[in-house]
């Protein structure tokens, strides 16, 4: 185990390593820098192309961009939230974007929960396969035509919910009701991806030889499910729990600015727009710190859940 631990914490190092470096020559090739805006003036204009090593050749100013970061030097924002640190902004619109993929998850779960094991309990019927053609089509949409479609039928047509989000200060229940289509929108796609896998992984179960040894065995259908098929199926679906919360951040940036949540994504396409070079890269490598540490967490309770990992790696190292 602890060698199965090793390998994916070295993986998951050099994979943060590799994208912080590619993300920082990918927008740093665009053209123009943070002190080209007319706005800046030219005292400023020279001492920022000084501090942040903006006349010298790129790999210098990645070497000394690390050597801030290590220091917790995140820069400042210049255009979007001008002379803010990078840090202040993360953490003034953090809160938000929590909110909304914590309502999502909540949402997410025990939907795709009830749905992926009602459709395998009834594989083959006429439920499954209305239930399924869902699945499918919510699959192949993509959020923002989810989106759209939410914000032209119920907010536009039918007026029962806000087309964006309240500007409230605090989460109230108008805030909330604000959320809800935003909320909606996140949550289809991964609803209908989790109902796929548990009715994969449940249908699979129901047929297996312990099945028909806990029949034997005096066990009713439903002490069966509950007791052996339904345990066994929720095994690889646990890792997936916690790769939600990615699949969930990843569709954020996209409803965030479908419906104006004031969130990270929101000003991560507004830093970008912007040429705010500092403050894009500090959004883009929280998400991406976050990402990779969910990941491994999916990827060591597997390892803890699955014992089969286990073993292997004590096989490999014998």
């Amino acid at each position: 185990m602890l060698r199965y631990v090793r390998q994916r914490l070295i993986g998951v190092f050099f994979t943060f390593i590799i994208i912080v470096a590619l993300l920082f020559f990918i927008l740093h090739a665009m053209p123009g820098d943070i002190s080209s805006s007319p706005k800046i003036k030219e005292p400023q204009r020279i001492a920022i192309r000084a501090k942040y090593r903006l006349d010298e050749p790129q790999p210098v100013q990645f070497v000394h961009f690390i050597k801030n970061y290590l220091n917790l030097d995140f820069g400042y924002s210049f255009f979007v939230r001008p002379g803010t640190p990078v840090k202040e902004v993360i953490l003034d619109r953090l809160p938000i974007t929590v909110q909304l993929n914590l309502f999502a998850t909540l949402l997410t779960i025990p939907l795709g929960m009830f749905f992926g094991i009602t459709m395998a309990l009834k594989k083959n019927s006429l439920y499954d396969h209305v239930a399924s053609s869902f699945v499918i089509l919510f699959i192949s949409a993509p959020s923002f035509v989810v989106a759209a479609v939410l914000q032209y039928f119920i907010a536009y047509r039918l007026q029962w919910l806000p087309l964006t989000l309240a500007p409230e200060p605090t989460l109230n229940w108008t805030k909330f009701v604000s959320m809800i289509l935003p909320i909606l929108a996140l949550s289809f796609g991964n609803i209908a991806t989790m109902s796929r896998m548990l009715r994969a992984e449940l249908s699979e179960a129901l047929t297996s030889d312990y099945m028909l040894l806990a029949k034997a065995k005096g066990l009713t259908y439903g002490q069966s499910i509950m007791r052996h098929a339904l345990r066994n199926a929720m095994v690889p679906m646990a890792a997936q729990f916690l790769y939600l919360v990615v699949w969930l951040l990843s569709g954020s940036i996209v409803i965030e600015n479908i419906f104006g949540v004031p969130g990270l994504s929101k000003i991560l396409i507004d830093a970008i727009n912007s040429k705010d070079h500092w403050l894009s890269l500090g959004v883009l490598y929280f998400y991406v710190l976050i990402g990779l540490v969910l990941a491994i967490a999916g990827d060591l309770s597997y390892g803890l859940i699955d014992p089969r990992i286990r073993m292997g790696g004590k096989h490999s190292e014998s």
